[in-house]
């Protein structure tokens, strides 16, 4: 495969020079369309017509038109699947937030990481502690009164505590021994 991309830069570069600024962008493109692909897609399932147009557009011998539908057949038939990158953030079943060195200190920028965490119901959360000094984690009412929801024993630096999140709802926590670090948790 790379052999026949190699001599179609080769056809490319004896081309006129202004076919080249018009050919060799989207010659990467393909190159690079194609390397991704690959890590998808199984390359013996690629027909060898599609090798060919692959080939042909590059030397300028078919349109890209031609050239775009012989990839349009390869996602069509599943041979090429293309993954959009995204995803639904609610999707999540189980999630971590972070104690940052730090957070101790009124003064300091650290904050629980993330700060407002917003999950579908049935997530599993897990706060670690990555602090030097211990925190502890407690709920809190939306009067910001303690509550039994969900509260940790005191967590050393390493120590993990772990809720699961069965209800919709918002849900407010700190640490009882820093009050100042608060945060939020958003079941949807």
């Amino acid at each position: 495969m790379y052999t026949t991309l190699i001599n179609s830069l080769r056809t490319i570069s004896n081309m006129k020079h202004t076919k080249m600024k018009i050919v060799i962008p989207t010659m990467i493109f393909s190159i690079l369309f194609v390397s991704l692909s690959t890590n998808i897609a199984n390359a013996e399932s690629i027909p060898e017509w599609v090798k060919n147009n692959a080939l042909w557009y590059g030397q300028g011998s078919i349109s890209e038109t031609e050239f775009l539908n012989a990839i349009k057949f390869l996602i069509q038939e599943g041979i090429i699947v293309v993954e959009t990158g995204e995803t639904e953030s609610l999707d999540i079943l189980d999630t971590t937030v972070v104690i940052p060195n730090g957070n101790s200190d009124v003064a300091s920028a650290g904050f629980y990481l993330p700060l407002n965490l917003e999950i579908p119901a049935g997530t599993l959360v897990t706060w670690v502690n990555d602090d030097s000094v211990p925190h502890n984690i407690q709920s809190l009412d939306e009067s910001g009164n303690v509550i039994d929801w969900f509260n940790s024993p005191p967590l050393n630096t390493g120590d993990r505590f772990e809720f699961t999140f069965e209800e919709a709802g918002v849900y407010n926590y700190y640490c009882s021994f820093h009050p100042w670090r608060v945060g939020i948790i958003t079941v949807k």
